[in-house]
This record gives C-alpha cells, structure tokens and sequence, in this order.
C-alpha cells in the first residue's frame, strides 16, 4: 500500500491551517463541513471533527485545510494530526463519498476588485485555486499548464493571467475598459469553477526571460536569503495580494548586497507600483536587515 505523506503550511489566517497531501483526495470540486452531521459523507471529516479543537474542516484535491476554535494554538496539536491524516490515508480509506454527497459541494462565489494598475482586475473567490502562485503571458503558455487560464485566454481583451491562492489578475489589452467587460469575465469563471473543471494540471516550470532573471533556487535558502523571504512573506505579500499582485524572491548577490524580486499580477507592468515597491521593500529591508540591504531591484514578470 502506497504511504501517503502530508506537509503542513500555514495560511494567512492563524486559525487555519493546511495539510498539503502527495495523493489526491477527490476528483474534483471542494467540500466545507462545519459540523460532523454536515460531514455525514465524508468520514475523515468525520474523524477530524471529535478532535475537541477543529472547528470547520475544508477538503480539496490536494490538501485539507482545519479551522481551530480559540481553545488551544496549532503548534501544540498540527504534528498529532498531521500523522492522524497520514495513517487514515495511508490505509486507503475514504475522504469523502462524492456519489452521495453533491449537495454539499461549497457555493462558490467570485468577486471582482480594481486594483493599482488600471489595467488588472482582480477576480477573488472563496475556492482554494492553487497552492503555487502561476503567471501566465499568453494562451501558449496557459495550454501547457492550465486549462483555466487558457479559457480566460479566449476573451479578446486579455494580455495576461496570473493565478494565486484565492484569486485571479486579469491583465487587459487597451481595447476596452473593465467597466465594459468585468461583469461577463466574472460570471465567466464563476462558472467554471461551479462546474468543477480543471484549474490547473500541472505547475509549469518558471523559465528565466533575461540574464537578470536567474531561476529561482531550488535548494533550501539560508542567511540573509531566508531572512529576506521571511520579511517578504510576513509583511509584503499579504498587502500586494491584497491588491491582485504578488512578489516572488528571485535572488540575494551577498557581495554587492542587492537584492531582485519578480513582480506579478497586478504589480507586474505599472510603473507606479513598480516605484512604490521598489522603494517600500528596500526601506523594510534595510531598517530590518540593517548594513545587509544596498539596493532591491524589481523585476516585471
């Protein structure tokens, strides 16, 4: 029998944390349960909810995701039920009995925001839509990886796609306004997602465009790199998401101390959030990482 391994990753919510699996737990859609009678059809729901602590548990294809009460803190519990998963999955029991349980598939709602950049509208939801940021800059690059992309591709106006947790950037040639077309973009991948397609089938590969674009390391980062992605993560992304956007760590040259960050979705392309990043990331980085900072160079991406 195949051992199933799960990681824990944290979310912007400290009350909820995500168990990532290596094997797929259904087929498609999502399920929220916030209760054991409402988890009837899903027995690890089920096992999950007499821990005296989960609040509400969220099934997706790939991870599991429990909301805690106030009781007690994650750290002091998330490995038990980390190998609770592990060993329930690894026996090859049931996740959830999707014959019988259609009626508890989540409603899915989707939600437009104007962003900085007036040419990205972003389009959030209330569906996990991956668990690693994807940027798309054409129709062929969407093919490869994601169908969901590569059907927003097909709206005439679209210039680029970039896909996040719970959200998507949508960037717009200047052929029309997004007062014009919003609406239908909205409705459009509303019901994508309600018919349970596809999202994406396989994260693509981030190529390098110019030689200032190294790939992204592979190896864990140590020093003043993890320190950097640390302050990103903690206080930049969640602002920049915010806004349709996200910024991804490129690479630390420990010599000259400069530091280059990749901006995508509604970051990427604006000049004037280029700036303000720019210079909002190198004056955190400097007061925090202080005589390690020279410079931080943005990248569009």
């Amino acid at each position: 029998m195949q051992e199933t391994k799960i990681t824990i990753q944290e979310t912007t919510n400290d009350t909820i944390l995500k168990f990532n699996s290596t094997k797929v737990l259904i087929n498609g859609g999502s399920y929220e349960f916030s209760n054991i009678d409402e988890a009837k059809n899903s027995p690890l729901a089920q096992q999950l909810f007499y821990l005296p602590f989960v609040k509400k548990v969220f099934i997706t294809a790939n991870f599991i995701a429990i909301q805690r009460f106030d009781i007690l803190e994650w750290i002091d519990v998330q490995e038990e039920v980390k190998e609770q998963i592990e060993t329930y999955l690894t026996d090859g029991n049931i996740v959830v009995n999707e014959q019988t349980s259609s009626t508890k598939k989540e409603a899915i709602e989707v939600y437009a925001e104007v962003t900085p950049n007036p040419s990205v509208m972003k389009f959030g939801t209330n569906k996990a839509l991956t668990q690693t940021d994807v940027e798309y800059k054409n129709i062929d690059e969407a093919s490869k990886s994601s169908p969901l992309a590569q059907a927003i591709f097909t709206f005439p106006f679209v210039k680029e796609v970039f896909i996040s947790d719970n959200y998507i950037s949508v960037t717009k040639y200047d052929m029309v306004e997004w007062k014009e077309v919003f609406t239908e973009v909205r409705t459009f991948i509303r019901e994508y997602l309600v018919e349970g397609k596809t999202i994406i089938k396989e994260v693509p590969k981030q190529e390098a465009t110019t030689e200032t674009e190294a790939e992204t390391p592979t190896v864990a980062l140590e020093g003043i790199s993890a320190q950097i992605v640390d302050i990103l993560d903690e206080y930049i992304k969640p602002a920049v998401a915010g806004d349709g956007g996200n910024i991804a760590f490129r690479s630390y040259d420990e010599e000259h101390k400069v530091v280059r960050v990749v901006l995508q979705g509604a970051c990427s392309g604006c000049p004037s959030s280029t700036a303000t990043l720019k210079n909002g990331i190198e004056t955190l980085l400097k007061e925090m990482l202080p005589n390690q900072i020279n410079e931080v160079i943005a990248i569009n991406g």
